[in-house]
């Protein structure tokens, strides 16, 4: 415990002092250079010097700390080829006229983490290589290395790549789920591409998962400094251990505002069970309980007998599907999974998400306004179905989740992913890209609702669907 107040009092004093040193800079910086009279100039301070010590203790640092884990911290460089659009085309005689190029490359900064010295294999952000057509990693020690893509998830930002070289460094991981609210971190990245950076903080909040715009969310929230080129690098305890993979700051006001210490991380403990499935086969396997939900409101409140309008109620039960097995009902509301509250039906499928597949759960439920423990286990979420399976009339279309992005946007339903040319589901008007928001045989909230709700065919087959911001009906035959 003295330990570590004397290193809180020494960061603290650190910091005050460079506060103090900056704004003299910008002081000087702005106010132009001025004569004075010798006579009326005020008496200069002394600069005052950090001690060494203590009495007799040497001052603490995190130098000897990041000598161990700089070396594991990589900038990660990617390279894009994107095709120039023109107003004509691709009229070639217009493109020589004006200078205008078929493609460009788009370049873009971020970070990693080694993460397996023996295996090469790095973690960083999926948006930091998504779409990447080459990748190029630089380590600490200035090699530069070409990286094999190995796999991503988008909907959690994870993706896992591997170098081909000897002598790397890995950094220890961390139990994230024993982060604490007050916990010091350091963040390590490649900020705006200057080169490698360290910056410090605290564990400001452990869990969040109401950023908008983002996929499956259980974040660690810090004021360290996280800003753009930061994205994948390393959220290091003051052991030097891995607890989060730095994946986005949130300012309102956009990069030139500054830091407002709002960071964002994924925990440590995801980022390696998603490794550890992309490793296996490339892809990542979900939990579900077979429901749809939806929020509890005011009104559902009154009618369920409820205290208060909190947690997610049960619309259907998917047969055949663990929730059904488990005994869930139509009309249960879930306002708490394994301890962790359940605020909305968002809430409830994010925690889905995060669980592994077979992993068992134990949900606070009210059933008639009384409380209920219920026992489930999580069986695998459906990531494509093809459209013959589902009806004849959707043959030659695949069906698949929505990313979690989208969701977050208040967007639900299902995402057209391929639609095979001269299909059936082509010839009725579907597109690849389309969202199906509802069908004639009621709303659905992901793949397995759509599913369900066409076990029984309707005699008419219409699809509610979204394509380029606009919604329209479509009469499949």
């Amino acid at each position: 415990m003295k330990t570590a107040t004397k290193t809180l009092l020494a960061l603290s004093a650190a910091a005050a002092f460079g506060g103090f040193a900056a704004t003299g800079l910008n002081l000087m910086l702005e106010q132009p250079a001025a004569a004075a009279p010798a006579a009326t100039l005020p008496a200069m301070p002394v600069a005052g010097v950090l001690p060494s010590t203590v009495n007799g203790t040497p001052m603490p640092s995190l130098a000897p700390m990041l000598k161990q884990v700089l070396p594991a911290v990589v900038s990660v460089n990617t390279k894009q080829v994107v095709r120039v659009n023109t107003p004509f085309g691709d009229d070639p005689v217009f493109r020589r006229i004006f200078g205008i190029p078929q493609e460009r490359i788009a370049q873009s900064l971020g970070s990693g983490v080694i993460v397996d010295a023996k295996l090469g294999l790095v973690l960083t952000n999926n948006h930091v290589v998504e779409n990447a057509d080459e990748v190029q990693v630089t380590l600490a020690d200035g090699r530069s290395l070409k990286a094999e893509f190995v796999g991503s998830d988008p909907d959690t930002d994870v993706a896992l790549m591997r170098i081909p070289a000897q002598d790397l460094t890995a950094i220890p991981v961390a139990n994230s789920d024993k982060l604490q609210i007050g916990d010091f971190v350091v963040a390590i990245g490649n900020p705006f591409g200057v080169g490698q950076t360290v910056t410090s903080g605290i564990v400001s909040a452990v869990g969040r998962n109401n950023l908008p715009g983002a996929g499956f969310q259980n974040f660690i929230q810090t004021d360290a400094s996280i800003n753009p080129g930061n994205s994948g690098g390393a959220l290091v305890n003051l052991n030097g251990e891995l607890v989060g993979i730095n994946t986005a700051s949130f300012n309102p006001r956009g990069s030139m505002a500054g830091n407002i210490g709002l960071g964002f991380a994924i925990p440590a403990n995801l980022a390696t069970r998603i490794k550890d499935q992309l490793l296996r086969g490339g892809v990542v396997h979900r939990g579900s309980l077979g429901i749809d939900s939806q929020d509890v409101d005011a009104r559902i409140a009154k009618a369920l007998g409820l205290a208060e309008a909190r947690g997610a109620v049960i619309t259907r039960v998917h047969a055949g599907s663990t929730a059904a097995a488990a005994g869930l009902q139509v009309g249960d509301v879930v306002v708490a999974a394994n301890g962790q509250s359940i605020e909305n039906a968002e809430a409830l499928r994010n925690f889905q998400g995060l669980q592994p597949v077979d992993s068992t759960i134990l949900l606070d439920v009210r059933r008639d306004g009384k409380p209920l423990q219920v026992r489930s286990r999580l069986s695998e979420a459906p990531r494509a179905l093809a459209g013959a399976q589902l009806d004849p009339r959707l043959g030659g279309a695949s069906f698949a989740e929505l990313p979690e992005s989208l969701r977050r946007q208040g967007l639900s339903g299902v995402l057209v992913e391929q639609v095979e040319r001269d299909s059936r589901a082509a010839r009725n008007g579907l597109r690849r890209g389309d969202v199906v928001l509802a069908a004639s045989s009621g709303e659905f909230s992901d793949l397995g609702g759509f599913r369900a709700g066409l076990a029984k065919p309707p005699t008419q087959l219409m699809l509610r669907v979204l394509r380029g911001g606009a919604s329209g009906q479509l009469v499949m035959r």
